[in-house]
C-alpha cells in the first residue's frame, strides 16, 4: 500500500472519484450540449429515455427533474390525489413519504423485514386488514422501498396488493439494474421511479430522475404531467408541474448507462471482500438471500455501538453514514401527525444499528482493506464489542 494511500482519507461516497473515471467521456458528453443550443427536453433526453427503457426491457422510460418528483408523478400518473391512503416504508429517504403528500394522498407506513431493511409483507397485510386510516382516505396504491440495492420481496407484496386491489409502485432509487429471480426491478410493478442523484449506482451530475413502465397510455400521461399538463405547447390539458430532465444529465447519463452492469459487479466485489473480512466479527452484515440480486447502492452493517464505531473510523480517516438515522414517522415534520395502523418497532430499532460503509464502484482494493482493518482493530479492542443483543440475531 503506497504511504499516500495509507494516509489518505477515504470517503464513504465519491462522486467526483467516479466523474474522473470516464472524465473524458462526460467533458465531451456536456460540451456537445452546450455547443447544441438546445438545453431542456432535446434529442439527448429523448436518446436516454429510449436507451432506459430498452436497458429495463420496457416500453417506456420519462426523464424528470428528480427521483422525489419521479415517485410523485408516478402516483399521479395512476390517479393518486386527495382522498387516497398510500402504503410505504419509514425506513427510507424522506423523499418516498414527501412524494405521496405532495400528490395530496395519505401515508401510511408498514414495518420492514429486520434481515433486508425492505418492505415486510406481513406487516403490509396487516395494514391492509385495518383499512381505512382515521381520516377515511381510501388505500388506493402500495409504495415498494429496494433499499441499498435489494431487491424488496415482489411476490408476496404483488399478491397482497392485488387482492386488495391496490396499484403498486416500485421506489427503484437505489437499485438500478438489481433483479429479483431474474427479473429487473422496476418491471414488476404498474410503474418504476428512478433517482439520478449524484451518488447513486447510476448517476447524474446533479439531480434528474426517471419514470419506467410497460404501459404506454400511463407514461403519456406522465408526460403531459411533468411539463404543465401540455399536449399542445402553452395549453394545459390537466393540471402539471415542471419536472425535466435536462439535457445535460441526459447526456451524461447516457455516457454511464452503458458500464451500469459493470459498475454494479463492481459493487458486488467490493462487498464480497467486506463479507470475507468481517465474517468473524460479531456486527450483523447485509444478507443476500438467493435470486436476489443485490447491487450494494450501500453496504450497510448493525452495531449497537454504531456511534462510537463511527467516531473509531472518523478518527483513521473513513467515512460513513447512516441511512437512515431517524425514521419518517418520528421525525419533527411527521411525527404524531401520520396514521398508525401497525407496530414499526423493527424500523425503530434498525434506526439505531445501522451504519454504511464505504461504498462506490472506484473504491480500490487497500482502501477496502483498510476499512476492515480497522473494525477488526476495533472489534478486538475487548473494550467495545460490536455485538447485537441477541433478540435482534
Amino acid at each position: 500500500m503506497s504511504e499516500l494511500r495509507a494516509s489518505s482519507p477515504i470517503p464513504q461516497a465519491s462522486p467526483g472519484r467516479d466523474y474522473r473515471r470516464n472524465q473524458a467521456e462526460i467533458d465531451l458528453a456536456v460540451k456537445r450540449v452546450l455547443e447544441s443550443g438546445w438545453y431542456i427536453l432535446g434529442p439527448e433526453v429523448g436518446a436516454f429515455e429510449a436507451e432506459y427503457a430498452s436497458y429495463l426491457g420496457l416500453r417506456e422510460a420519462i426523464g424528470v427533474a428528480s427521483g422525489t418528483d419521479a415517485v410523485e408523478l408516478a402516483l399521479r400518473g395512476i390517479g393518486i390525489g386527495p382522498g387516497h391512503a398510500v402504503y410505504t416504508v419509514s425506513n427510507t429517504a424522506v423523499a418516498t413519504v414527501a412524494a405521496v403528500e405532495r400528490c395530496g394522498a395519505t401515508p401510511i407506513l408498514v414495518d420492514v423485514d429486520e434481515a433486508t431493511g425492505t418492505m415486510d409483507p406481513a406487516s403490509l397485510a396487516m395494514a391492509v386488514a385495518a383499512g381505512s386510516p382515521p381520516s377515511g382516505a381510501r388505500p388506493a396504491a402500495v409504495v415498494v422501498v429496494h433499499l441499498y440495492g435489494y431487491p424488496a420481496p415482489m411476490d408476496e407484496i404483488l399478491s397482497i396488493a392485488r387482492a386488495a386491489d391496490l396499484c403498486v409502485v416500485e421506489d427503484c432509487a437505489q437499485a438500478h439494474g438489481a433483479r429479483l429471480d431474474g427479473r429487473m426491478v422496476g418491471t414488476m410493478g404498474d410503474v418504476a421511479a428512478f433517482s439520478f442523484y449524484p451518488t447513486k449506482n447510476l448517476a447524474a451530475l446533479g439531480d434528474g430522475g426517471c419514470i419506467a413502465s410497460d404501459d404506454v397510455a400511463l407514461a403519456t400521461r406522465i408526460r403531459e404531467l411533468r411539463q404543465y399538463g401540455w399536449r399542445d405547447r402553452y395549453v394545459s390539458a390537466v393540471p402539471g408541474l415542471n419536472s425535466r430532465l435536462d439535457e445535460v444529465q441526459a447526456a451524461i447519463l447516457r455516457v454511464r448507462l452503458p458500464g451500469l452492469d459493470g459498475d454494479n459487479a463492481r459493487r458486488r466485489e467490493i462487498a464480497a471482500r467486506y463479507d470475507a473480512g468481517l465474517s468473524g466479527t460479531a456486527a450483523i452484515l447485509p444478507l443476500a438471500r438467493a435470486g436476489a440480486g443485490h447491487v450494494y447502492h450501500q453496504y450497510v452493517i448493525r452495531t449497537r455501538r454504531r456511534d462510537r464505531l463511527i467516531a473509531w473510523l472518523r478518527d483513521r480517516g473513513i467515512g460513513t453514514a447512516i441511512h437512515y438515522p431517524v425514521p419518517i414517522h418520528l421525525q419533527p415534520a411527521y411525527a404524531e401527525r401520520l396514521p398508525r395502523v401497525v407496530e414499526l418497532a423493527i424500523t425503530e430499532r434498525l434506526a439505531g444499528e445501522i451504519v454504511s460503509l464505504p461504498m462506490f464502484s472506484s473504491i480500490a482494493d487497500d482502501e477496502v482493506d483498510r476499512v476492515i482493518s480497522a473494525i477488526l482493530e476495533w472489534d478486538g479492542n475487548g473494550g467495545d464489542p460490536l455485538g447485537i443483543p441477541e433478540h435482534s440475531r
